[in-house]
């Protein structure tokens, strides 16, 4: 949100000796500044108490009547009444057996199961050749264990040879950590809790803690980043790959990372990319400079690569400078007639049911399952005549509207014709899509994490979290369990051939290892 600027209102006496012409200036200065501010606060109203989804509610029509209004009131009579003879029914029981037809509630291949033998009152003082066992009933109940956390016993003989009189013993299973007494199912485990479900390490600490084991708060700290150092190989590969797709996503998320000062933090931003095989990746930067975008992409795309951005600058200058085709997003243009709604509702409300017809294009593309050429043809002739209706309509009412240019909808309008020719890209390019939604549903942990863990204390602190993010995000959106991953790949990435290491990331190794993943001990002893 842009500041207001604040202009000081002149007393009595200076208002006497101004002319008429400087007091309508002061008066539409006023009116503009007031008309900012309450954008403003209606903005971080919704921010804070009203909801922020900007879905499309159309307005009421004023002729339409309620159906209450064409029900005529009906008074419902009386139920009749009719005595029973009272009677007994026999109670419920229910011993909890599982129907053999039914869907159990876990996955028995993953959930481990302790059986818990219950005894027959009937068979005591009975010996084993005075009954037999016909068959068995089994019911299930979901319990927890403390913490949920296993420590590993390594049990190693010592032997003696009698031949040569020598001891021998096995040497100790080699972590994914050199030294460490962390199992490489709990380095996963830390990982996944405070990156995929946002516990911060501190609370993790005090389960530990509470569960049973002393530990250190910076042990904790140290097995993040060194899991991270051991991913970051698998995040680079990444990069390369959205890096030479055609259509690529991008846009910018702040994070608060690094000390600025006594109390105070720097302020660094997210880069999240998304390429055309469905992959992202979180680059930190610590600002929000136009040379950003440069340092992530390079200095040069793929021959007929598309750029899909919102509206920020620094986009457009990349493009620019690269010779990239630079198409931006429709569901940035549609949020300022959004935020115009209460400012001139009729306008802002015509030019959101324009862009939902748009939609609908979109959404029967979808439906009908079109790609390639016949994806392309049908946004041509059925998107195309709206979109250009659309900006016929955003000249027409620039041309006649008298609005301040302070106004909500003239900036939406604004913002809407200075981007025609990049919003237009969409429909001549099957492969493009029309906005970025998908980009905004893959970062949104970023800010669920932040509502949790706040910061990070360092700027590299920042960037493990987001190559730790990239990965768990890029397993989500191709269907691949975040923790089988992860407790994979960080015991194969030390022995995987360098130059082979983009087989690691969650597209190709859902590919070539998701059939038989390298286990921890762990899963073994359960087993």
């Amino acid at each position: 949100m842009s500041n207001a600027t604040t202009t000081r209102v002149p007393n009595a006496a200076e208002l006497a000796g101004m002319d008429a012409r400087k007091v309508a200036q002061l008066v539409h200065s006023q009116a503009a500044q007031i008309e900012a501010l309450r954008a403003q606060l209606e903005w971080f109203k919704r921010q804070v108490f009203g909801q922020k989804s900007e879905r499309y509610a159309p307005q009421p029509d004023a002729q339409q009547m309620h159906l209450g209004d064409l029900m005529p009131a009906v008074t419902a009579a009386p139920e009749a009444e009719q005595e029973v003879p009272a009677h007994k029914r026999r109670k419920p029981r229910s011993d909890f057996i599982d129907d053999a037809t039914s869907v159990p509630f876990f996955d028995q291949a993953r959930v481990p199961v302790v059986s818990i033998e219950v005894p027959n009152p009937e068979v005591q003082g009975l010996s084993p050749q005075q009954y037999e066992v016909v068959g068995e009933k089994v019911s299930h109940r979901l319990a927890q264990r403390p913490g949920a956390y296993v420590v590993l016993r390594y049990v190693r003989a010592v032997i003696k040879r009698r031949d040569t009189q020598t001891l021998h013993c096995p040497a100790a299973p080699v972590g994914v950590i050199e030294g460490s007494r962390a199992d490489v199912s709990f380095v996963a485990g830390v990982m996944l809790d405070k990156f995929q479900w946002h516990l911060p390490l501190y609370r993790q600490h005090q389960r530990l803690i509470q569960a049973g084991f002393n530990l250190s708060r910076q042990w904790l700290t140290q097995l993040v980043q060194q899991g991270a150092q051991l991913l970051e190989p698998i995040y680079d590969a990444q990069l390369e790959s959205i890096r030479a797709s055609r259509v690529i996503a991008m846009d910018e998320t702040p994070i608060k990372a690094g000390r600025a000062g006594p109390g105070k933090l720097k302020a660094g931003y997210f880069w999240p990319v998304y390429g055309e095989h469905d992959e992202v990746c979180f680059a930190f930067f610590d600002s929000r400079q136009h040379a950003c975008v440069k340092a992530l992409l390079g200095d040069k795309l793929p021959d007929g690569s598309v750029l899909l951005s919102d509206g920020y600058a620094a986009y457009s200058r990349y493009a620019e400078a690269t010779g990239v085709t630079h198409a931006q997003c429709w569901s940035h243009t549609r949020r300022g007639y959004f935020e115009a709604l209460r400012a001139e509702p009729q306008a802002a409300d015509q030019a959101l049911k324009m862009i939902a017809k748009i939609y609908e294009v979109e959404a029967d593309i979808r439906q009908r399952a079109l790609s390639g050429e016949n994806k392309r043809l049908h946004r041509l002739e059925h998107a195309k005549p709206l979109v250009e209706e659309f900006f016929a309509w955003v000249d027409e009412q620039l041309a006649c509207q008298g609005l301040l240019p302070s106004n909500a909808l003239t900036k939406a309008l604004v913002y809407a014709r200075e981007r025609k020719s990049q919003l237009m890209v969409f429909l001549g390019d099957e492969q493009v899509p029309m906005d970025t939604n998908h980009l905004e549903r893959a970062l949104r942990p970023i800010p669920l994490g932040r509502k949790n863990w706040l910061f990070c204390w360092t700027e590299v602190g920042a960037k493990h979290a987001g190559i730790v993010q990239s990965l768990i995000t890029t397993c989500r959106l191709h269907g691949v369990d975040p923790y089988t991953y992860f407790v994979d790949v960080l015991q194969r990435v030390g022995q995987h051939p360098a130059a082979r290491v983009a087989e690691l990331t969650p597209r190709l190794w859902k590919q070539h290892f998701a059939d038989k993943p390298l286990r921890s001990d762990l899963h073994a002893a359960i087993a």
